[in-house]
């Protein structure tokens, strides 16, 4: 399946149907009277968080999307059926944007969460509901109101725990594919990682997601390389594993490039918890390791770990660190939800 993670759509709510102007004549019935019927409201635009998607991909083929008009109202004092809806199913970590890519005007992030983008036009009155003791046969009925017409954009946000960032060939796939069920394009190549993938990680009986995103190089946030569009999909994780090659030159300076993207992305990525460590430890020598070690160490404040994902070597305590943060930061998030206890005398 291709990953679309953007998309721009065109919705049209639909109209309200039109009441009726109708009047009962039926035999040996004296005063039949007005009995047109009101027309039903259109059907909404309705957007839904679903499980079981990952992409946008259903809004490749299809970008127009209109609601049913209401049914118009009928004489005998029936009313018009209300339109039907249209409804959108969507990932979760959806957001909706206006059609200028900046003001926000929803964000799914549960299941089950739902939003109305285009509200149906109200159907129209018809002559029945006018009548009164001083206009006993009114001739005249609503038309019913116009739906809403908008053009908006649909930006997918992947939900995980954990995200990978680095150069590329870092190791990130690698590292994704050690640690669970996850099967990205592994090559020696540069931007072998073309779009974000997740997996399921579980360590000593706890679970997280862990995103893996295309490698950043120096000027990515000017578009260079893949730039930094992806970064968005680990803009809501908890913690930030940064992988540095330990064959690269120098590792502080591999570092400071991929933290300088990120700074100039913004988005708070800078002030995420991060973890630092050296891939690919086995394809060195201990002399060149050591070395690489302390540049890594004096660039990014703090001691790396040491992880070589082709001989398993540290990755336990790489994902053991990670889980504690993901563990953490999910407590806060459940004590920020709760609701305080009610006050008993």
């Amino acid at each position: 399946m291709k990953f679309l993670d953007e998309a721009k759509i065109h919705i049209r709510s639909g109209n309200g149907g039109a009441g009726a102007v109708s009047f009962r004549r039926e035999k040996f019935i004296e005063f039949g009277g007005p009995d047109g019927g009101d027309g039903g409201r259109g059907g909404d635009v309705v957007l839904e968080c679903v499980n079981g998607l990952n992409t946008l991909i259903d809004f490749r083929f299809q970008q127009h999307f209109k609601a049913q008009t209401g049914v118009h109202g009928m004489g005998k004092n029936r009313h018009g059926a209300r339109g039907a809806d249209v409804l959108l199913k969507v990932p979760e970590g959806t957001q909706v944007f206006e059609e200028d890519g900046e003001t926000l005007l929803a964000d799914l992030t549960e299941v089950g969460e739902r939003v109305i983008l285009a509200k149906g036009g109200n159907g129209g009155f018809g002559n029945a509901y006018f009548k009164s003791s001083t206009n006993q046969a009114p001739r005249r009925a609503n038309s019913g109101l116009e739906g809403e017409e908008r053009t908006v954009i649909l930006r997918l946000k992947l939900i995980a725990d954990a995200g990978l960032v680095g150069l590329p060939n870092a190791g990130k796939s690698t590292f994704l594919a050690k640690v669970s069920a996850a099967k990205p394009k592994i090559a020696d190549y540069p931007f072998t990682t073309l779009h974000p993938g997740l997996g399921v990680v579980n360590i000593d009986g706890r679970e997280f997601v862990l995103a893996d995103i295309p490698g950043l190089i120096e000027g990515a946030h000017e578009g260079l390389g893949l730039g930094v569009r992806f970064l968005g999909h680990v803009e809501r994780c908890a913690v930030l594993l940064h992988l540095v090659e330990a064959t690269c030159d120098h590792a502080g300076k591999a570092y400071k490039t991929v933290r300088n993207e990120l700074e100039a992305y913004g988005a708070d990525l800078m002030d995420k918890f991060e973890i630092v460590a050296l891939s690919k430890t086995d394809a060195v020598d201990a002399e060149t390791l050591k070395s690489q070690l302390a540049k890594l160490k004096r660039a990014s404040g703090q001691t790396p770990l040491k992880l070589s994902s082709a001989t398993n070597s540290g990755v336990t305590e790489v994902l053991r660190s990670l889980i504690d943060v993901v563990a953490a930061a999910r407590q806060e998030r459940e004590d920020a939800h709760k609701k305080p206890e009610a006050w008993h005398p």
